[in-house]
Protein backbone atom coordinates (compact mmCIF):
# COMPACT_ATOMS: atom_id res chain seq x y z
CA UNK A 1 0.00 0.00 0.00
CA UNK A 2 1.71 2.89 -1.05
CA UNK A 3 1.71 6.31 0.77
CA UNK A 4 -1.64 8.33 0.15
CA UNK A 5 0.91 11.10 -0.26
CA UNK A 6 2.88 9.54 -3.41
CA UNK A 7 -0.31 9.04 -5.43
CA UNK A 8 -1.78 11.33 -7.79
CA UNK A 9 -5.44 11.70 -7.69
CA UNK A 10 -6.98 10.72 -11.37
CA UNK A 11 -10.49 12.43 -10.74
CA UNK A 12 -12.46 14.22 -8.09
CA UNK A 13 -15.70 12.53 -6.87
CA UNK A 14 -16.93 14.88 -4.01
CA UNK A 15 -20.03 16.06 -6.61
CA UNK A 16 -21.14 12.48 -6.86
CA UNK A 17 -20.93 11.18 -3.20
CA UNK A 18 -22.27 14.70 -2.38
CA UNK A 19 -25.78 13.16 -4.26
CA UNK A 20 -25.52 9.79 -3.13
CA UNK A 21 -24.99 10.17 0.52
CA UNK A 22 -28.71 11.38 1.26
CA UNK A 23 -30.29 8.90 -1.01
CA UNK A 24 -28.27 6.47 1.14
CA UNK A 25 -29.34 7.54 4.21
CA UNK A 26 -32.73 7.16 3.31
CA UNK A 27 -32.92 4.27 2.08
CA UNK A 28 -31.05 2.66 5.29
CA UNK A 29 -33.70 4.54 7.17
CA UNK A 30 -36.54 2.99 5.02
CA UNK A 31 -35.41 -1.03 5.29
CA UNK A 32 -33.38 -1.23 2.67
CA UNK A 33 -30.03 -0.72 4.22
CA UNK A 34 -28.72 -3.60 1.86
CA UNK A 35 -29.23 -1.95 -1.02
CA UNK A 36 -27.81 1.66 0.13
CA UNK A 37 -24.58 -0.33 1.12
CA UNK A 38 -24.69 -1.63 -2.44
CA UNK A 39 -24.64 1.53 -4.27
CA UNK A 40 -22.19 2.88 -1.62
CA UNK A 41 -19.71 0.16 -2.51
CA UNK A 42 -20.39 0.48 -6.54
CA UNK A 43 -19.00 4.07 -5.59
CA UNK A 44 -16.21 3.44 -2.83
CA UNK A 45 -14.56 0.76 -5.89
CA UNK A 46 -14.53 4.37 -8.29
CA UNK A 47 -13.04 6.66 -5.99
CA UNK A 48 -10.70 4.35 -4.30
CA UNK A 49 -9.22 3.25 -8.09
CA UNK A 50 -8.92 7.19 -8.66
CA UNK A 51 -7.09 7.83 -5.74
CA UNK A 52 -9.70 9.98 -4.69
CA UNK A 53 -8.79 9.98 -0.74
CA UNK A 54 -11.31 12.28 0.60
CA UNK A 55 -14.14 10.92 -1.49
CA UNK A 56 -12.96 7.52 -0.27
CA UNK A 57 -12.97 7.97 3.44
CA UNK A 58 -16.81 9.74 3.64
CA UNK A 59 -17.87 6.55 1.72
CA UNK A 60 -16.15 4.35 4.08
CA UNK A 61 -17.16 6.17 7.15
CA UNK A 62 -20.97 6.21 6.34
CA UNK A 63 -20.60 2.67 4.94
CA UNK A 64 -20.11 1.31 8.79
CA UNK A 65 -22.07 4.25 10.29
CA UNK A 66 -25.31 2.73 8.58
CA UNK A 67 -24.42 -0.73 9.95
CA UNK A 68 -24.04 0.66 13.37
CA UNK A 69 -27.40 3.23 13.02
CA UNK A 70 -29.53 -0.02 11.80
CA UNK A 71 -28.25 -1.75 15.12
CA UNK A 72 -26.64 -4.93 13.32
CA UNK A 73 -23.29 -5.13 15.31
CA UNK A 74 -22.11 -8.21 13.45
CA UNK A 75 -22.26 -6.47 10.12
CA UNK A 76 -20.23 -3.43 11.18
CA UNK A 77 -17.57 -6.22 12.20
CA UNK A 78 -17.97 -7.50 8.38
CA UNK A 79 -17.62 -4.39 6.59
CA UNK A 80 -14.70 -3.05 9.35
CA UNK A 81 -12.87 -5.97 8.06
CA UNK A 82 -14.20 -6.08 4.43
CA UNK A 83 -13.18 -2.24 3.26
CA UNK A 84 -9.85 -2.94 5.14
CA UNK A 85 -9.09 -5.66 3.08
CA UNK A 86 -10.16 -3.91 0.01
CA UNK A 87 -6.90 -3.65 -2.94
CA UNK A 88 -5.11 -1.05 -3.30
CA UNK A 89 -7.35 1.10 -0.15
CA UNK A 90 -6.25 4.26 1.14
CA UNK A 91 -4.69 4.89 4.39
CA UNK A 92 -5.81 8.04 4.95
CA UNK A 93 -9.77 6.31 4.23
CA UNK A 94 -8.80 2.96 7.16
CA UNK A 95 -8.04 5.75 9.76
CA UNK A 96 -11.43 7.60 9.12
CA UNK A 97 -13.16 4.13 9.43
CA UNK A 98 -11.17 3.38 12.48
CA UNK A 99 -12.06 6.67 13.85
CA UNK A 100 -15.19 6.03 13.01
CA UNK A 101 -15.92 3.03 14.15
CA UNK A 102 -14.19 3.68 17.42
CA UNK A 103 -16.81 6.11 18.45
CA UNK A 104 -19.32 3.58 18.68
CA UNK A 105 -17.70 0.98 21.46
CA UNK A 106 -18.94 3.58 24.27
CA UNK A 107 -22.75 2.49 23.19
CA UNK A 108 -22.11 -1.32 22.47
CA UNK A 109 -25.40 -2.66 24.37
CA UNK A 110 -23.37 -5.39 26.14
CA UNK A 111 -19.39 -5.96 27.02
CA UNK A 112 -19.40 -9.19 24.46
CA UNK A 113 -20.56 -6.90 21.45
CA UNK A 114 -17.62 -4.49 22.73
CA UNK A 115 -14.94 -6.75 22.96
CA UNK A 116 -15.59 -8.26 19.33
CA UNK A 117 -15.53 -4.93 17.82
CA UNK A 118 -12.63 -4.29 19.99
CA UNK A 119 -11.41 -7.16 18.39
CA UNK A 120 -11.91 -6.13 15.09
CA UNK A 121 -10.20 -3.37 15.02
CA UNK A 122 -7.55 -4.35 16.37
CA UNK A 123 -6.73 -6.69 13.77
CA UNK A 124 -7.13 -4.37 11.23
CA UNK A 125 -4.89 -1.64 13.08
CA UNK A 126 -2.61 -4.54 13.51
CA UNK A 127 1.36 -3.33 12.25
CA UNK A 128 -0.28 -0.35 10.54
CA UNK A 129 2.14 3.00 11.45
CA UNK A 130 -1.21 5.09 9.87
CA UNK A 131 -3.40 3.40 12.51
CA UNK A 132 -0.83 3.36 15.48
CA UNK A 133 -2.03 5.97 17.76
CA UNK A 134 -5.92 4.09 17.22
CA UNK A 135 -4.54 0.73 17.94
CA UNK A 136 -2.77 2.01 21.08
CA UNK A 137 -6.18 3.55 22.44
CA UNK A 138 -8.23 0.13 21.66
CA UNK A 139 -5.43 -2.20 23.32
CA UNK A 140 -5.67 0.59 26.79
CA UNK A 141 -9.56 0.23 26.05
CA UNK A 142 -9.31 -3.61 26.24
CA UNK A 143 -7.07 -3.43 29.16
CA UNK A 144 -9.25 -1.43 31.08
CA UNK A 145 -11.94 -4.10 30.51
CA UNK A 146 -9.43 -7.14 31.37
CA UNK A 147 -9.20 -5.54 34.99
CA UNK A 148 -12.17 -4.53 35.71
CA UNK A 149 -13.19 -8.32 35.53
CA UNK A 150 -10.26 -8.82 37.76
CA UNK A 151 -8.18 -9.93 35.10
CA UNK A 152 -5.05 -7.83 36.06
CA UNK A 153 -1.87 -10.10 34.61
CA UNK A 154 -3.70 -10.16 30.56
CA UNK A 155 -4.92 -6.64 31.35
CA UNK A 156 -0.70 -5.85 32.17
CA UNK A 157 0.56 -8.37 29.04
CA UNK A 158 -1.92 -6.79 26.74
CA UNK A 159 -0.80 -3.35 27.35
CA UNK A 160 2.52 -4.44 27.50
CA UNK A 161 2.23 -5.48 23.33
CA UNK A 162 2.92 -2.09 22.34
CA UNK A 163 5.76 0.29 21.96
CA UNK A 164 4.29 3.75 22.37
CA UNK A 165 7.27 5.20 22.60
CA UNK A 166 7.92 5.00 18.95
CA UNK A 167 5.33 6.15 18.08
CA UNK A 168 5.24 9.32 16.13
CA UNK A 169 1.91 10.49 15.86
CA UNK A 170 1.16 10.18 19.65
CA UNK A 171 1.94 13.54 21.52
CA UNK A 172 4.37 13.59 24.38
CA UNK A 173 1.64 13.41 26.97
CA UNK A 174 -0.18 10.74 25.78
CA UNK A 175 2.86 8.65 25.25
CA UNK A 176 3.88 9.29 29.04
CA UNK A 177 0.13 8.43 30.00
CA UNK A 178 0.01 5.37 28.68
CA UNK A 179 3.78 4.28 29.99
CA UNK A 180 2.44 5.13 33.17
CA UNK A 181 -0.61 2.82 33.02
CA UNK A 182 1.86 0.32 31.83
CA UNK A 183 4.09 0.91 35.29
CA UNK A 184 0.38 0.60 36.87
CA UNK A 185 -0.76 -2.31 35.53
CA UNK A 186 2.78 -3.98 36.21
CA UNK A 187 3.12 -2.95 39.82
CA UNK A 188 -0.59 -4.22 40.26
CA UNK A 189 0.60 -7.50 38.63
CA UNK A 190 3.62 -7.34 41.15
CA UNK A 191 6.00 -7.58 37.98
CA UNK A 192 8.29 -5.06 39.57
CA UNK A 193 11.07 -5.79 37.54
CA UNK A 194 9.26 -4.85 34.50
CA UNK A 195 7.74 -2.13 36.24
CA UNK A 196 11.38 -0.67 36.77
CA UNK A 197 12.41 -1.36 33.03
CA UNK A 198 9.20 0.28 31.34
CA UNK A 199 9.74 3.19 34.01
CA UNK A 200 13.14 4.03 32.54
CA UNK A 201 10.98 4.68 29.02
CA UNK A 202 9.85 7.89 30.84
CA UNK A 203 11.75 11.22 30.66
CA UNK A 204 11.81 13.27 33.35
CA UNK A 205 12.31 16.56 31.94
CA UNK A 206 9.34 16.61 30.47
CA UNK A 207 7.64 17.23 33.69
CA UNK A 208 9.37 20.72 34.19
CA UNK A 209 6.64 21.83 32.02
CA UNK A 210 3.66 23.14 35.06
CA UNK A 211 1.01 21.67 32.71
CA UNK A 212 2.24 18.25 33.33
CA UNK A 213 1.83 18.34 36.81
CA UNK A 214 -0.86 15.60 37.19
CA UNK A 215 1.14 12.97 35.09
CA UNK A 216 4.55 13.84 37.42
CA UNK A 217 2.66 13.07 40.32
CA UNK A 218 1.43 9.92 39.33
CA UNK A 219 4.53 9.01 38.32
CA UNK A 220 6.51 9.22 41.48
CA UNK A 221 3.80 8.16 43.23
CA UNK A 222 4.23 5.11 41.33
CA UNK A 223 7.97 4.85 41.80
CA UNK A 224 7.20 5.45 45.52
CA UNK A 225 5.57 2.00 45.19
CA UNK A 226 7.94 0.15 43.49
CA UNK A 227 11.02 1.40 46.02
CA UNK A 228 9.18 0.63 48.76
CA UNK A 229 8.77 -3.19 47.32
CA UNK A 230 12.23 -3.51 47.66
CA UNK A 231 12.51 -1.54 50.50
CA UNK A 232 14.48 0.98 49.22
CA UNK A 233 13.95 4.39 51.51
CA UNK A 234 16.63 6.84 50.13
CA UNK A 235 14.64 6.58 46.63
CA UNK A 236 11.37 6.46 48.21
CA UNK A 237 12.90 9.90 50.11
CA UNK A 238 13.78 11.50 46.95
CA UNK A 239 11.30 10.55 45.15
CA UNK A 240 8.91 12.53 47.60
CA UNK A 241 11.06 15.19 47.44
CA UNK A 242 10.01 15.60 43.71
CA UNK A 243 6.20 15.19 44.73
CA UNK A 244 7.23 17.68 47.58
CA UNK A 245 8.80 20.32 44.71
CA UNK A 246 5.57 20.04 42.53
CA UNK A 247 4.29 23.31 42.73
CA UNK A 248 0.62 22.10 43.17
CA UNK A 249 1.82 20.69 46.25
CA UNK A 250 3.30 23.65 47.51
CA UNK A 251 -0.10 25.54 47.04
CA UNK A 252 -1.63 22.93 49.31
CA UNK A 253 -0.68 22.61 52.87
CA UNK A 254 -2.09 19.05 53.54
CA UNK A 255 -0.12 17.77 50.59
CA UNK A 256 3.19 19.72 51.48
CA UNK A 257 2.98 18.33 54.74
CA UNK A 258 2.20 15.01 53.97
CA UNK A 259 5.16 14.89 51.76
CA UNK A 260 7.45 16.46 53.80
CA UNK A 261 6.55 14.20 56.53
CA UNK A 262 7.31 11.05 54.14
CA UNK A 263 10.57 12.64 53.17
CA UNK A 264 11.67 12.81 57.36
CA UNK A 265 10.52 9.57 57.45
CA UNK A 266 12.26 8.13 54.67
CA UNK A 267 15.33 9.47 54.91
CA UNK A 268 15.68 8.34 58.70
CA UNK A 269 14.85 5.04 57.45
CA UNK A 270 17.60 5.14 54.84
CA UNK A 271 20.91 3.05 55.56
CA UNK A 272 24.11 5.10 56.51
CA UNK A 273 26.01 6.61 53.52
CA UNK A 274 27.76 9.48 51.98
CA UNK A 275 24.06 10.16 50.31
CA UNK A 276 21.81 9.70 53.25
CA UNK A 277 24.26 11.87 54.98
CA UNK A 278 24.11 14.68 52.59
CA UNK A 279 20.22 14.44 52.09
CA UNK A 280 19.42 14.05 56.08
CA UNK A 281 21.22 18.13 56.15
CA UNK A 282 19.74 19.09 53.52
CA UNK A 283 16.01 18.04 54.67
CA UNK A 284 16.91 19.29 57.99
CA UNK A 285 17.57 22.83 56.70
CA UNK A 286 13.71 23.07 55.19
CA UNK A 287 12.35 25.79 56.45
CA UNK A 288 8.78 24.14 56.80
CA UNK A 289 10.06 21.89 59.30
CA UNK A 290 9.17 24.46 61.52
CA UNK A 291 5.22 23.87 61.02
CA UNK A 292 6.50 19.78 62.07
CA UNK A 293 7.94 20.46 65.00
CA UNK A 294 7.87 16.54 66.00
CA UNK A 295 9.79 15.51 62.46
CA UNK A 296 12.00 18.06 62.78
CA UNK A 297 13.21 16.70 66.58
CA UNK A 298 13.54 13.52 64.89
CA UNK A 299 15.72 14.85 62.14
CA UNK A 300 17.92 16.56 65.14
CA UNK A 301 18.36 13.31 66.74
CA UNK A 302 20.11 11.67 63.70
CA UNK A 303 22.18 14.80 62.71
CA UNK A 304 23.58 15.66 66.29
CA UNK A 305 26.87 13.27 67.39
CA UNK A 306 24.93 12.62 70.39
CA UNK A 307 23.68 8.78 71.93
CA UNK A 308 19.73 7.96 71.70
CA UNK A 309 17.68 6.12 73.85
CA UNK A 310 15.36 3.74 71.96
CA UNK A 311 12.67 3.76 74.71
CA UNK A 312 12.60 7.50 74.91
CA UNK A 313 12.21 8.04 70.76
CA UNK A 314 9.21 5.54 71.47
CA UNK A 315 7.90 7.36 74.49
CA UNK A 316 8.51 10.77 72.59
CA UNK A 317 7.44 10.04 68.65
CA UNK A 318 6.06 6.34 69.01
CA UNK A 319 1.82 7.35 69.43
CA UNK A 320 2.72 9.97 66.45
CA UNK A 321 4.34 7.86 63.97
CA UNK A 322 2.21 4.60 64.60
CA UNK A 323 -0.53 6.54 62.83
CA UNK A 324 1.04 7.50 59.94
CA UNK A 325 0.98 5.27 56.85
CA UNK A 326 5.00 4.57 57.06
CA UNK A 327 4.73 3.25 60.70
CA UNK A 328 1.28 1.96 60.99
CA UNK A 329 0.68 -0.21 63.98
CA UNK A 330 -1.82 -2.49 62.29
CA UNK A 331 -0.03 -3.09 59.13
CA UNK A 332 3.30 -5.41 58.46
CA UNK A 333 5.20 -2.64 56.73
CA UNK A 334 4.41 -0.78 59.79
CA UNK A 335 5.90 -2.51 61.76
CA UNK A 336 8.85 -3.75 59.52
CA UNK A 337 9.08 -0.09 59.44
CA UNK A 338 9.30 0.57 63.50
CA UNK A 339 12.23 -2.16 63.16
CA UNK A 340 14.19 -0.93 60.85
CA UNK A 341 13.98 2.35 62.85
CA UNK A 342 15.11 0.70 65.67
CA UNK A 343 17.92 -0.24 63.74
CA UNK A 344 18.76 2.94 62.40
CA UNK A 345 19.08 4.27 66.01
CA UNK A 346 21.33 1.54 67.10
CA UNK A 347 24.02 2.07 64.13
CA UNK A 348 23.77 5.99 64.42
CA UNK A 349 24.46 5.12 68.63
CA UNK A 350 27.53 3.24 67.36
CA UNK A 351 29.26 5.74 64.70
CA UNK A 352 28.44 8.30 67.48
CA UNK A 353 30.29 5.47 69.60
CA UNK A 354 33.31 5.07 67.50
CA UNK A 355 33.75 8.83 67.37
CA UNK A 356 34.15 9.16 70.79
CA UNK A 357 36.13 5.96 71.83
CA UNK A 358 39.35 4.49 70.32
CA UNK A 359 38.60 1.55 72.72
CA UNK A 360 35.48 0.70 75.08
CA UNK A 361 34.64 -2.67 77.30
CA UNK A 362 32.07 -4.94 75.51
CA UNK A 363 29.95 -4.47 78.72
CA UNK A 364 30.01 -0.81 78.97
CA UNK A 365 28.74 -0.46 75.51
CA UNK A 366 25.84 -2.63 76.26
CA UNK A 367 24.70 -0.17 78.65
CA UNK A 368 25.39 2.39 76.59
CA UNK A 369 23.30 0.75 73.28
CA UNK A 370 20.56 -0.68 75.58
CA UNK A 371 21.07 -4.11 74.33
CA UNK A 372 22.31 -7.87 74.77
CA UNK A 373 25.69 -8.47 74.03
CA UNK A 374 24.69 -10.91 71.27
CA UNK A 375 22.77 -7.74 69.75
CA UNK A 376 26.10 -5.59 69.50
CA UNK A 377 27.90 -7.33 67.87
CA UNK A 378 25.32 -8.41 65.52
CA UNK A 379 24.77 -4.51 64.77
CA UNK A 380 28.44 -3.70 64.96
CA UNK A 381 29.28 -6.39 62.54
CA UNK A 382 26.57 -4.97 59.63
CA UNK A 383 28.56 -1.90 60.14
CA UNK A 384 31.70 -2.90 59.94
CA UNK A 385 31.03 -5.58 56.91
CA UNK A 386 29.52 -2.25 55.15
CA UNK A 387 32.91 -0.15 55.93
CA UNK A 388 30.63 2.24 58.03
CA UNK A 389 33.30 2.07 61.03
CA UNK A 390 36.29 0.30 61.43
CA UNK A 391 36.14 -2.16 65.13
CA UNK A 392 37.50 -5.35 66.12
CA UNK A 393 36.10 -7.04 68.78
CA UNK A 394 38.71 -8.95 71.43
CA UNK A 395 36.04 -11.43 72.83
CA UNK A 396 38.34 -13.07 75.58
CA UNK A 397 39.29 -9.66 76.87
CA UNK A 398 35.80 -7.73 76.30
CA UNK A 399 37.24 -5.15 74.63
CA UNK A 400 35.94 -3.27 71.35
CA UNK A 401 38.84 -1.18 69.48
CA UNK A 402 37.55 1.37 67.24
CA UNK A 403 40.79 2.35 66.44
CA UNK A 404 42.05 1.31 62.66
CA UNK A 405 45.66 0.36 62.64
CA UNK A 406 47.70 2.54 60.79
CA UNK A 407 50.17 1.11 57.79
CA UNK A 408 53.99 2.47 57.60
CA UNK A 409 53.55 5.28 54.77
CA UNK A 410 50.66 7.20 57.06
CA UNK A 411 52.29 7.20 60.31
CA UNK A 412 55.26 8.53 58.51
CA UNK A 413 52.70 11.06 57.00
CA UNK A 414 51.50 12.00 60.53
CA UNK A 415 54.93 11.83 62.50
CA UNK A 416 55.86 14.73 59.53
CA UNK A 417 52.96 16.65 59.62
CA UNK A 418 53.62 16.86 63.76
CA UNK A 419 57.03 17.51 63.17
CA UNK A 420 56.31 20.36 60.93
CA UNK A 421 53.45 21.67 63.38
CA UNK A 422 55.89 21.46 66.47
CA UNK A 423 58.44 23.75 64.18
CA UNK A 424 55.47 26.32 63.37
CA UNK A 425 54.84 26.62 66.82
CA UNK A 426 58.26 27.27 67.89
CA UNK A 427 59.94 29.81 65.05
CA UNK A 428 56.08 31.84 65.81
CA UNK A 429 57.27 31.38 69.68
CA UNK A 430 60.75 32.62 69.10
CA UNK A 431 59.05 35.18 67.34
CA UNK A 432 57.29 36.85 69.83
CA UNK A 433 60.13 36.42 72.37
CA UNK A 434 62.26 38.54 69.98
CA UNK A 435 59.30 40.82 70.03
CA UNK A 436 58.82 41.32 73.30
CA UNK A 437 62.90 41.42 73.75
CA UNK A 438 62.99 44.39 71.48
CA UNK A 439 59.94 46.27 73.03
CA UNK A 440 61.63 45.61 76.73
CA UNK A 441 64.80 47.38 75.14
CA UNK A 442 62.87 50.48 73.63
CA UNK A 443 61.42 51.01 77.00
CA UNK A 444 64.32 51.04 79.09
CA UNK A 445 65.98 53.74 76.69
CA UNK A 446 63.09 55.30 76.72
Amino acid sequence: MEDDKMLKMDRSYKAEVDALLPIAENMAKSGRLQDALNQLLGLEKQTRNANDVESTSRLLVVLVRLCYEAGDWKLVNDYVNLLSKKHGQLKKAIGAMVGEAMTFLDHAPSEEIKLELIDTLRAVTEGKMYVERERARLTRMLAKIKEDQGDVAAAADVLQELQVETFGSMDKREKTDFILEQIRLNLAKKDFIRAGIVSHKVSTRFFKDPEQQDLKLRYYHLMVEHALHEDQYLDACKYYREIYDTPSVQADESQWREALQNIVSYVVLASYSNEQADLIHRVAADPRLGKLPLYRQLLKHFTTNELMRWTRILEVYGATLSQTPVFHADTPAGTKRREDLHKRVIEHNLRVVSKYYTRITAQRLTQLLDLTPAQVEEHLSALVVSKTVYAKIDRPAGIVNFQAPQDGNEQLDQWAANVNSLLSLVDKTTHLISKEEMVHKITKIM
